[in-house]
């Protein structure tokens, strides 16, 4: 799809809604909301087999809003990361912004500042050499800001207008990503 997939490229990922169900109106607060969706371990230890990093970037604004803390949130990346190591796949670090939408914080996608801090601490990471996969407009336009190859995720397959390309789940996203 985007050419050789191989250990140079990194693969950023969202959370809700890629990873995880999302739940309508409200913030995943503890592991016994977190549900990863179906094909999902799957996906990310094939990912793991071709990406040489795999980064989850997500806004978590319920920390903002006082329903969660940093601490929930910990936890809650912990038990995903343990859920994704049992089937073989791995994830290199999970970037938030805990901020509201309101607050405009340069962490906060659509800005680029958790690819930077990525960056920073993965200093090989070369962003016209990744992929960013998400469900939302701000996702896309993340990836589009830095220069990297973007992914839509609907699971109706409705074509997102700024992606490369639209897939209906992250597992199949993969499977094309590394035809």
């Amino acid at each position: 799809m985007f050419g050789k997939i191989d250990k140079s490229w990194t693969l950023f990922l969202d959370r809700d809604g890629v990873i995880n169900e999302r739940l309508i109106g409200d913030y995943v607060k503890s592991t016994d909301e977190f549900r990863l969706l179906e094909g999902v371990a799957e996906a990310i230890k094939i990912a793991s087999e071709n990406f040489g990093r795999i980064v989850v970037v997500t806004n978590q604004q319920g920390i903002g809003k006082g329903l969660m803390t940093e601490r929930n949130l910990s936890e809650i990346h912990a038990y995903c990361l343990d859920m994704i190591q049992a089937s073989g796949g791995h994830i290199d670090r999970f970037y938030f912004a805990p901020a509201l939408a309101a607050e405009k914080s340069p962490l906060r996608k659509p800005e680029t500042g958790m690819a930077l801090q990525a960056q920073q601490d993965f200093p090989e990471i070369d962003f016209e050499r990744s992929v960013m996969i998400g469900d939302s407009d701000s996702d896309i336009a993340f990836g589009r800001r830095l220069g990297m190859k973007t992914v839509y995720i609907d699971a109706t397959g409705k074509e997102h207008h700024e992606a490369d390309t639209t897939q209906r789940s992250l597992l199949e996203a993969i499977k094309k990503l590394i035809a």
